[in-house]
Order: structure tokens, then C-alpha cells, then sequence
């Protein structure tokens, strides 16, 4: 699913709101969740899961197509970690894409 898409769901499933409003609404937790990852906050949606940043220390890697080792900087990555809620739906649920 793409934002759009999300979006056109919740505008689906809530039509006494413009989708103009929904996609703004959406836009604004994005941003949120992305503001706060910059400034190395936790974000946890409770049955969701969390979102945190995790820092990558420089390494030397090989670059695939020659070979030869280059050196990779230190970076941060956002990492998310399943909400328990969320682990039992995807373990336990009938509808999780698999064919019976």
C-alpha cells in the first residue's frame, strides 16, 4: 500500500471528512513521526509498534560491481519493531496473504 492508497481508505471509510483533509492529516503524522526520528526520539504507537533510530558506525564495505573495499560512513537508520498486538494479528490472523 502507497500513501495515496492510504489515503483513499480512511476517506473511504470516513466520508464526512474531505480527502483533501485526510491526506493532510496523514502528511502531518508522517511528519511528525520523521521530526521526531531527527531528533532521536522514540516514536511508539501502542499495538503498532515503534520507531527508533539506530546508528550504523563506519565500516569498510566492497563495492559489488569491481570489488575493491571502500570505506562507508557512520550513519543513522530508522528501525521499527513490531508491536506485540500487531506480531499476534499477523501469527494468528486467517487473512495474512498466504495460500491454505
Amino acid at each position: 500500500m502507497i500513501k495515496s492508497e492510504l489515503v483513499q481508505t480512511i476517506a473511504e471509510r470516513n466520508p464526512h471528512l474531505y480527502q483533501r483533509d485526510v491526506e493532510n492529516i496523514v502528511n502531518a503524522i508522517l511528519d511528525e513521526v520523521t521530526e521526531a526520528l531527527m531528533r532521536s526520539d522514540r516514536v511508539e504507537l501502542r499495538g503498532f509498534g515503534a520507531f527508533s533510530v539506530k546508528n550504523r558506525p563506519a565500516r569498510i564495505g566492497r563495492n559489488p560491481r569491481t570489488g575493491q573495499k571502500v570505506e562507508v560512513g557512520e550513519k543513522c537508520v530508522p528501525f521499527f519493531k513490531t508491536g506485540k498486538e500487531m506480531r499476534e494479528r499477523l501469527n494468528n490472523g486467517t487473512d495474512h496473504g498466504e495460500d491454505d
